[in-house]
This record gives structure tokens, sequence and C-alpha cells, in this order.
């Protein structure tokens, strides 16, 4: 089962647009989900869903307003909040900015992405480009005798339209990994593992069937092929052209592909990884006068890859002025708003060493209370370089005219929540 109704509220618990799907839970329901949510604050046990009698409401927050599904039932929790964040996405699309004012400026529109969102209380279509091929921001002008329901509705492709030609057929894939790492102040990693995606863009004519095959163990396992170069994917999630039940046949990655940009799939490994970027620091505070700090960073990948954009962020004491710095490389700037010195580089090569030195003024007078000391954080992006090693084997394009088409791939290594403890 699913959502009952459908409600966006204000920021004081307002109700700015509903709508409802089944009929078997009153409206007036919705009143007393803010004086609950409050309660639950002032308690510290907010939760993202809460009851009252037995009705149950599940709530997200986005910008300045609160979406909330009611239900009666046992109801399926993660395709309710799911369908909230498709919602948001949905609209933010439409309204460029999700927030009240656009609310209010765009009630009509708003009630039929609703009515096309939902039906009965279960999710229907949800893929923007598709919406907004019936749905549009301009008025329309009743024209009965052209009336017809868009062929995508209807379709059993319903995230692609038919007759879509391009001149030159293409598919763009890029394979993003961002690195997750948590290093405690004696230098032992508590936390290490990879979340990555892999997005394509299609320009592709007509209905194609694309085949993608990776590297990925199991499927090396049902081969029989060696698995020194394979890798292991957890927490697999597709997009829905995948056919997943080839997927779990064969290991097959199968689909039609919606056109241009979409998030094929996203993985997850949870893989001890040598930090790519290893920061050693000393900070020494003296007294009533001053504190000195000296960060080493070691590049700690191969030599012919190149970090990009490295920004990393020293914290400071937010009593501390008259910054000095002197870098061996890139620049150092003072951030007295966030507490922190950013130490960016521009291009960092593989195996080299850098150094930054900052001298900071301390007060006389010493303030009473113990402050925490912040991680240091590093930010980077290093192209053409996988720290799983996952591969894209081939991209195969079939469709009935028969068309060659160019499969372009691009690998990405980035930092997610890159961050060291210092001591």
């Amino acid at each position: 089962m699913s959502a009952s109704a459908v409600f966006i509220l204000d920021v004081k618990g307002k109700p700015l647009i509903s709508r409802n799907y089944k009929g078997d839970i009153a409206m007036s329901e919705i009143e007393h989900f803010m004086p609950l949510l409050m309660q639950r604050e002032e308690e510290g046990a907010l939760a993202p869903l809460l009851s009252h009698g037995r009705v149950h409401f599940l709530w997200i927050k986005h910008s300045n307003l609160y979406l909330v599904a009611t239900t009666l039932k046992n109801a399926n929790a993660s395709l309710v909040y799911s369908f909230l964040y498709k919602t948001v996405e949905v609209f933010s699309e439409y309204f460029k900015e999700l927030e009240e004012e656009s609310i209010r400026d765009n009630f009509v529109i708003v009630y039929e992405l609703l009515d096309e969102l939902m039906d009965f209380g279960f999710p229907q279509t949800t893929d923007s480009k598709i919406l907004q091929e019936y749905i549009t921001q301009q008025g329309n002008k009743l024209e009965t005798a052209k009336s017809r329901v868009p062929p995508t509705v209807t379709n059993a492709v319903s995230w692609r339209s038919e007759g879509i030609k391009y001149k030159k057929n293409e598919v763009f894939i890029d394979v993003i990994e961002s690195v997750n790492l948590l290093v405690n102040a004696n230098g032992s990693v508590l936390l290490s593992e990879i979340v990555g995606t892999i997005k394509l863009k299609v320009f592709l004519s007509g209905m194609p069937e694309l085949r993608l095959g990776l590297n990925d163990r199991v499927l090396f396992e049902l081969t029989g092929r060696s698995k020194n170069k394979s890798v292991e994917l957890e927490d697999v999630k597709f997009h829905q052209c995948v056919r997943l039940s080839r997927f779990d046949n064969d290991r097959t990655i199968s689909f039609i592909p919606p056109d241009g940009d979409f998030e094929l799939m996203s993985y997850r490994l949870s893989t001890q990884v040598k930090p790519l970027i290893w920061i050693e620091s000393v900070i020494e505070k003296f007294s009533h006068s001053r504190v000195e700090i000296m960060v080493k960073a070691k590049g700690q990948f191969k030599k012919q890859s190149v970090a990009n954009g490295v920004e990393i962020s020293v914290p400071v004491p937010s009593d501390a002025d008259s910054p000095r710095f002197k870098t061996s490389v890139g620049s150092a700037k003072y951030m007295p708003e966030k507490n922190v010195v950013i130490w960016s580089i521009k291009s960092f090569p593989g195996g080299k060493e850098y150094l930054m030195r900052a001298h900071f003024g301390l007060p006389s007078v010493e303030k009473e209370e113990v402050e925490g000391r912040p991680p240091i954080g590093v930010k980077f992006e290093i192209p053409y370089f996988t720290v799983s090693g996952i591969q894209v084997r081939y991209m195969k394009i079939i469709e009935k005219s028969g068309y060659q088409a160019l499969p372009w791939v691009r690998y990405i290594t980035q930092s997610g929540d890159y961050q060291l403890r210092t001591s």
C-alpha cells in the first residue's frame, strides 16, 4: 500500500496545496502534524514518521516547505519517501527553485503534476522529461479535436519517446567515484568506502537497446574468467530502464535508455582504500602569544595521475588573528568566518609532497571554554582514474535501423566526505 493523501505545507505547517488520492483519511488530520512535530522536536525524539491515532505522517523538509504523505495502513515507507523526493526533483525541474513562492505562483501546474505523479496512492509517471511533453508552463488553448494522451504514458517504455532522431549517434559514459574517508589522530583509518555512479548522456535515434559490460566479479565467476582485475560491487541501484530479471540471471546490464542525461546506476564498495592524499599536521599552541601550524600533504596515487582543484581546510582557533603563510606550492587563505585556512593547490601530481606553514597571533587573554578540534578536510578530483579499478569493458548499441554509434567513456575519482582528525 502507498499514500492516501499528499500535502505541501509552509514552514508554519499551514497547507498550501493538497491532493486526496484515496479518500480514506479526513483532510483535517493534517492539523495534528505540526503540533506533533514541534512536540517531538522539544523532546529531542524527532523521527521521519509521526503517528496520530491510526494516521501516520511520512514527511520530508525541503527549503521552507514540508512535504507530507498520510496513510492509514501499513504502507511501503521507502516507496513513499522515494516518491516525496522524486516529487521535489520534478517540481525543481519545473520551477528551478522549489519554495513557498514557487508553489503559490504555480498552483495549476502543481495540481496537474500531483494528478500525473500519483494515482489512487500509487506512483505513476515520475520522469520530468516525459511530464514536460504534456504538462507545459504555457497556458494551452483547448483543441478538442487534437487532444490525445502522449504515447510515452501508455508505452511499455514510459521513459523514452518514439521518433527521436540525431544526425550523429553518440553515448557518453561517466564513471564517477567518491571516496569517503575518516582517519583518526594517530593515523589509523576508521572509515573507508567508495560510492560510485555511472552517468550517461545519450544522443541516439529510435529505440536502441544498450548492453553495458563491467569487470564485475560475480559475472567473471559465472563465466569462469580470472578474478584478478574484477570488482565486487555492493548496494547496486539501477535506473528504472534496466531489466532487473536479466541482471539477476546473468549479470547483463541491458536497457532502453531515456534521452539525454540520466544516472544509470550507483554502487558502493566498503573496501580499505589507501588514502589518496595523506595529510600530516603539527599544531603548536604557545599560550597567550601564537599558534604555529605545519601541514604536509602527500599524493599517494600513481605518478602519471594528477589531482586537480585540491583544497585542504585546516582548522584554527576562533580567536586567532594576524595570519602569515608560507607554502611550497599553491596559495593559502584565512577564512575567519569558518575558522579555517584553505590551502589551494591547482595541480597535485601523484607521489609528490608539499608543505604549508601558518603562523597566527593569539590574544593575551585566553578564552575560558575549551574548544573542540575539528578535522582537516580535503577536496580533490582525479580524472582518468578510478580507485576501485572498475572498468567499462564494452557498450553494445543495437537498433533496428542498424546505425553505427560511438560510446565515449570518462573516469573520475573525487573526494566525498574526506576527513583526517588532528592530535
